[in-house]
């Protein structure tokens, strides 16, 4: 089997009603945008597409620097085309979300050659079954954030993960009126989107710690280890490191060694595809820490149904009225899909 042709279908994707926001200084939701098909077809007619919401910017780099890689190669050396995309990365510093996407369709090519979903490539997956959490938009008062949480264990979720207003006070407060809110016997989550220095951080994760709170995400911009490094040794709650820090299992072998993960994330769309994600999982397992999962989709939920060390499938509830997404039933569960290749 043989690459005959790389192409990129650009789709207008209108912005979501209504928009959501994220903590202060972050945008919101996104807007009218230009989202992007990577699909890779093959002389025996298997296509395999991975999905881009920057169209644009993957389109030229696809004309510029991918097609020439992969036409005339066979789908089936990932391993080879996963290594000729990083070479390419040292001259062209790809996005971290381009990196994976070519690996991401050459997987989905595998399954549908051989009848499988991508899963069973994956080493005959781990599990059918995933339970989800619901991780929150950023909403406007503690008695919103309530409410939304009551609506989401209504709904099936049995974790909910805070993304709050990036103050280190104000998001304590709300950290400790959630627990105290729906009890002790519920997993919650604070992800900071690397909204704090150092003080802010130690602060807020002090109070997480004293709420129980299963693990303290991404409070602090991941380019330095040294002061992750720190907050470990200043905090008593988990720390969930490395979701966007470039590098995939070379920067998480780093942050193991600082001795200041207990959870790192891993994803398809942050960590160089399938191939990627699997490095960080097994790298992170080798330490006997978790690998926890970043985003949603069904690539995200492939990977979930095959590594062990994960603990949940990420659920973003973007309103209130608070809505279960489409992919976990009303038991709160993810489950294995069934078609051949990504099912996209």
């Amino acid at each position: 089997m043989k690459i005959v042709s790389v192409e990129v279908e650009k789709v207008a994707v209108p912005g979501r009603t209504p928009p959501f926001i994220w903590r202060a200084g972050l945008p919101g939701s996104e807007p009218d945008h230009i989202a992007g098909i990577l699909r890779i077809n093959t002389d025996e007619g298997i296509e395999g597409t991975a999905r881009s919401n920057r169209g644009v910017i993957l389109e030229d780099l696809v004309n510029r620097r991918i097609r020439g890689e992969l036409v005339g190669q066979d789908p089936f050396r990932r391993e080879w085309l996963w290594h000729r995309m990083w070479e390419l990365d040292r001259i062209e510093e790809f996005p971290i979300y381009v990196l994976g996407l070519v690996d991401i369709a050459l997987f989905d090519i595998a399954g549908k050659a051989l009848g499988v979903p991508t899963y069973g490539l994956l080493g005959g997956g781990f599990r059918k079954e995933i339970p989800a959490y619901a991780s929150t938009v950023t909403f406007s008062s503690v008695e919103e954030y309530l409410d939304v949480a009551d609506q989401c264990l209504e709904l099936g979720y049995c974790a909910i993960k805070l993304h709050a207003w990036g103050d280190a006070r104000r998001d304590a407060n709300l950290a400790q009126a959630l627990r105290a809110h729906v009890g002790d016997q519920t997993d919650l989550m604070y992800d900071g989107s690397a909204g704090f220095d150092l003080a802010d951080a130690v602060y807020l994760g002090q109070a997480l710690a004293d709420a129980g709170y299963r693990w303290y995400e991404e409070p602090v911009r991941e380019f330095s280890i040294t002061s992750y490094k720190w907050l470990a040794e200043r905090v008593a709650v988990p720390l969930l490191v490395a979701e966007t820090a470039d590098g995939v299992h070379m920067n998480v072998g780093d942050f193991i060694a600082s001795g200041c993960a207990t959870y790192v994330r891993t994803s398809t769309h942050y960590k160089g595809g399938f191939t990627g994600a699997l490095r960080v999982a097994h790298t992170v397992d080798s330490f006997r820490l978790r690998a926890e999962v970043h985003g949603g989709g069904l690539p995200n939920i492939h990977l979930c149904m095959a590594i062990p060390n994960t603990t949940y499938y990420e659920s973003l509830v973007m309103t209130n009225p608070a809505t279960r997404e489409p992919l976990v039933d009303s038991n709160g569960l993810v489950h294995a899909p069934t078609g051949a290749g990504n099912g996209e």
